[in-house]
């Protein structure tokens, strides 16, 4: 394909590339595209937008390709997280820039977020009060939030939002964790901060999207809750671990004590058997802890490589 007016000729260096997975977006591709050239020219960074159609039957790409973009098409629908790691893997830039395809996040906002990369590894848009999102996924988010703060020990603003500026080896380094689904920003979130590197929040204002939304509340929020409890485990499994053995413990003590002094019985096999999981879900934690420690020095390894 020749180089478009969004798409960087072959053999000339990109600093930022703009990934954007879309799926059926044939309704507000064209006029994002145009929104993100006016804001990005007058940067003078060198940059490319790289559109990730995940098997769209209609004409997404088509419409992508007359505005200059670079597109690679999926043979079929495999999922928003596809789509990204699509992008991470083709992008040219040494900064990244993901954000959706459905003209919720402002293109305006893309120099803010560029503006903090260079002393942080990520920096997410957090969507405000002011944003025009629906009440279920506002609570649903603010429980995502506090479970996710709880396991990182530090505040998550935003856990979901895929509007986000991060640098190329950072997300390449955590592109074999994420999942296909539209969970891949949770997972990158929690391996980003988990794993010691830095991160900040912007705070944004986003719209409602042009067409129809493609995630369900039950089925996405229940797989959205098991990528933290996944992460959790991956990077600080003794934050899932010892809560669990502590309250196995407690729960073993005090009922084996209640049947002593209370019900003037035995201390009971129940007691026992929690008590003695107790102790077997603690160990589990620490060997977890070793194999999550093997984590961190294989992906240290891997970014070695790529310096």
């Amino acid at each position: 394909m020749e180089p478009g007016p969004l798409t960087a000729a072959p053999d000339s260096p990109v600093e930022i590339s703009i990934i954007l997975p879309a799926f059926q977006e044939e309704q507000g591709i064209s006029p994002l595209l145009d929104q993100i050239g006016a804001v990005m020219e007058p940067l003078g960074r060198p940059w490319e937008v790289l559109v990730v159609d995940d098997g769209s039957t209609d004409e997404t790409a088509a419409r992508a390709r007359d505005k200059g973009a670079r597109v690679i098409s999926h043979p079929y629908n495999i999922g928003n997280g596809a789509a990204v790691k699509t992008g991470i893997r083709e992008a040219r830039g040494r900064l990244f820039v993901m954000m959706d395809a459905d003209g919720q996040h402002d293109p305006a906002d893309i120099p803010r977020l560029l503006e903090h990369v260079g002393t942080h590894d990520m920096v997410v848009g957090a969507r405000t009060k002011e944003s025009e999102t629906s009440l279920h996924r506002d609570l649903a988010n603010k429980v995502y939030n506090g479970f996710a703060s709880y396991v990182c020990n530090r505040r998550i603003e935003d856990l979901t939002s895929g509007f986000r500026a991060v640098k190329a080896r950072a997300a390449r380094a955590f592109l074999y964790l994420l999942p296909n689904t539209y969970s891949y920003p949770t997972t990158l979130t929690l391996s980003i901060v988990r794993s010691g590197r830095s991160l900040k929040y912007v705070p944004v204002k986003t719209s409602r999207r042009v067409g129809r939304s493609k995630i369900r509340l039950l089925r996405d929020g229940v797989r959205f809750f098991m990528i933290i409890l996944k992460i959790a485990t991956l990077f600080s499994p003794m934050k899932v671990f010892l809560p669990v053995s502590a309250l196995m413990f407690v729960s073993g003590l005090g009922y084996g004590l209640m049947r002593i002094f209370l019900l003037d019985g035995r201390y009971g096999p129940t007691s026992a058997m929690l008590i003695t999981m107790s102790v077997v879900v603690f160990m589990v934690g620490l060997v977890s802890e070793q194999v999550a420690q093997l984590r961190f020095e294989r992906t240290e390894s891997f970014e070695a490589k790529e310096k």
